[in-house]
């Protein structure tokens, strides 16, 4: 499967499999010489754009049901496979998030303090039917009735990453962030029409 690289920043890189309707989205995040990978889609290239960016440290599964290749690229690459952990990793350079933990759901974010890097899986994204047509990217929709406020409100990224589609970059990161999480709730029928119209 081919990838289509996105993302690229100063603390890493993005890609996503070329024709993936869903457009999931995998991430490499280096802290120091550490390189960390979440919710990783395999295919040609990667070992080696990875031991570009630094050593690989770890693979983080952030949402249950994102298996997608995470054990078979951490076992190649013979690093930890670490899934869903509802507490800081000991030694990471990332604080956990909790998202959601019920029964059938379980997600985590990830919070990177000096990189300022907030890494989703699916509690925000940037695809169509996270997003009303004037939002870069907005809250699941099964999420918008109870947004995240609690786990990320407080946060003031200048690189927010997602699970699925592009991330979104720069100084309008934190209010973005803010509005998103603030208006989930009433944007939530406008949310579904545009799902609907897609």
């Amino acid at each position: 499967m081919e990838l289509h690289f996105i993302d690229e920043f100063e603390h890493g890189f993005g890609w996503t499999p070329e024709g993936d309707r869903l457009q999931r989205a995998s991430h490499a995040l280096r802290t120091g010489d550490s390189v960390w990978l979440t919710d990783v889609v395999d295919g040609p290239g990667l070992d080696e754009r990875v031991a570009a960016l630094g050593a690989p440290a770890g693979v983080l599964q952030l949402l249950d049901r994102h298996g997608r290749d995470n054990a078979a690229v951490a076992e190649r690459l013979g690093v930890p496979l670490h899934k869903a952990p509802m507490s800081d990793v000991e030694g990471a350079p990332f604080v956990v998030r909790r998202i959601v933990n019920w029964r059938f759901w379980r997600e985590i974010a990830l919070w990177f303090p000096t990189e300022r890097t907030l890494v989703c899986a699916d509690s925000l994204g940037s695809v169509g039917y996270f997003r009303t047509p004037d939002e870069p990217f907005g809250v699941h929709p099964i999420l918008r009735l109870f947004p995240p406020r609690r786990a990320l409100g407080d946060l003031e990224p200048e690189h927010i990453l997602f699970g699925h589609g592009p991330g979104f970059h720069g100084a309008e990161a934190p209010r973005r962030l803010r509005e998103a999480l603030a208006t989930s709730r009433r944007r939530l029928p406008l949310t579904l029409r545009s799902s609907v119209r897609r």
